[in-house]
């Protein structure tokens, strides 16, 4: 399927500007829900705008607060990898730790690992497990895409000095996961504007 045919939308959210990716499949109207960082209370007009029929998924790059913030607004199956399952239940002690009240995430419908793919309708994601700014960090790859969470983003990369966060196997990610990848892919933050994959590995020190 060509990548053009994705619908792709963004929704900056929250007090710390998480940008939740909303992708919709072209033929059926179902569409994936990336990382909802704060009230989702605009989510409904933007996906009636869109003319979503229905959100197949919520899938949380990674478990801290700020992108899991709306999980429990939105009526779907949540997923998220396995070593991060377990800052859900934390998710409201570490936003009271900022100075923010977020609803408890539910429980996880399903645990991702590397090399998991994740659908909706006509469109499938493959997640690369990508560790390093947090133990169960994944990106997510397909047509043409890149959702990168707070792996990578535009000149820069996810900090690694918050619990769970490694620089050294951050490293090892850059290396061994996302300089690999296809220089024409579009990439999608979890934080911070789009770019491409030609431009980090140009431009980003990090890569």
């Amino acid at each position: 399927m060509n990548p053009d045919t994705v619908s792709v939308r963004c929704l900056t959210l929250g007090p710390l500007a998480t940008n939740c990716w909303i992708l919709k499949c072209p033929v059926t109207g179902l569409a994936l829900i990336v990382d909802p960082g704060g009230s989702t209370e605009a989510l409904p007009a933007i996906l009636n705008q869109m003319k979503v029929v229905g959100v197949e998924m919520v899938v949380n790059t990674h478990g801290h607060f700020d992108h899991v913030w709306g999980n429990a607004e939105i009526r779907a199956e949540t997923a998220i990898h396995s070593l991060d399952a377990p800052m859900l239940p934390l998710a409201r002690e570490m936003a009271a730790s900022w100075g923010f009240s977020v609803s408890p995430p539910p429980a996880p419908g399903r645990l991702l690992s590397d090399g998991d793919v994740v659908i909706a309708g006509k469109i499938a994601f493959k997640v690369l497990h990508s560790p390093g700014h947090s133990p169960g960090s994944i990106c997510l790859l397909g047509h043409g895409l890149l959702v990168s969470g707070d792996t990578l983003f535009q000149g820069s990369i996810g900090r690694t000095d918050l619990p769970g966060g490694d620089s050294r196997t951050m490293m090892k990610t850059l290396k061994n996961v996302l300089l690999p990848l296809d220089d024409s892919l579009r990439v999608l933050p979890g934080h911070g504007p789009e770019t491409c994959m030609r431009i980090e590995k140009l431009e980003n020190p990090w890569l």
